[in-house]
């Protein structure tokens, strides 16, 4: 199935409200987790930049994860970043957790080489893939970890709709028409593979790990 791009940004404060309420806190949580049997050596106590952070959930528990650690989010839409600041206020963590508004490429951010770079559901929205690819690179400290996950695409639409059936629940049914968007604009693993190579990063390792997801993580040279 040929992709079928979507729009790059979340703009609406309806549907950026709808993700803020949604129950991520397993998928979130298992990233978190994973992140850590990922890098079971890693200290992570310095900047960490999480690019595509929207309404700041997986940050929110990174930063409970890594209390030593300095978390920075970028998203391009405020709707989503003022549901992310909201959240990241109730948890009591502003003083750990900033956020930007920033469309990639992103420059001039006020922030220091990142030990750990994280994005999560970021390059399926992406026209232009290889802006996160050079995004890492340019904000990531040499030997710095990088733990990206992410949509993969079905081979048909029918098991887009699948997938949607399978795994979208109660849902809002705005929700339910974003994930199945957002799995026809997602990238195959060949894709992928093909991106991290464009980009001189075939060190990193692509993993699929599920029906729909797949994942790319390791350490920058260095």
């Amino acid at each position: 199935m040929k992709r079928i791009p979507e729009p790059e940004l979340m703009l609406d404060p309806a549907q950026a409200n709808a993700y803020a309420r949604a129950d991520f806190a397993q998928p979130h949580q298992r990233i978190a987790d994973q992140f850590g049997d990922t890098f079971p050596n890693l200290k992570l106590n310095g900047a960490v930049l999480d690019l595509g952070c929207g309404p700041a959930d997986l940050l929110i528990r990174f930063a409970r994860a890594w209390p030593a650690a300095r978390f920075h989010g970028i998203d391009g839409s405020p709707a989503m970043l003022a549901e992310g600041q909201r959240a990241i206020a109730d948890a009591g963590l502003s003083g750990q957790i900033s956020l930007y508004e920033r469309v990639l490429p992103a420059r001039q951010l006020p922030l220091p080489t990142c030990q750990a770079v994280l994005s999560n559901s970021l390059l399926h929205h992406l026209h232009d893939p290889g802006v996160l690819w050079q995004t890492i690179k340019e904000f990531a400290a040499p030997g710095a970890a990088i733990y990206i996950t992410d949509l993969r695409r079905p081979d048909t639409v029918e098991q887009a709709q699948t997938l949607v059936d399978t795994y979208s629940g109660n849902e809002p049914a705005i929700l339910k028409q974003d994930f199945y968007h957002s799995l026809l604009a997602a990238f195959t693993p060949a894709e992928v593979r093909q991106q991290l190579k464009d980009a001189s990063l075939e060190n990193l390792e692509l993993a699929v790990t599920s029906d729909r997801h797949l994942r790319v993580s390791g350490y920058l040279p260095g």
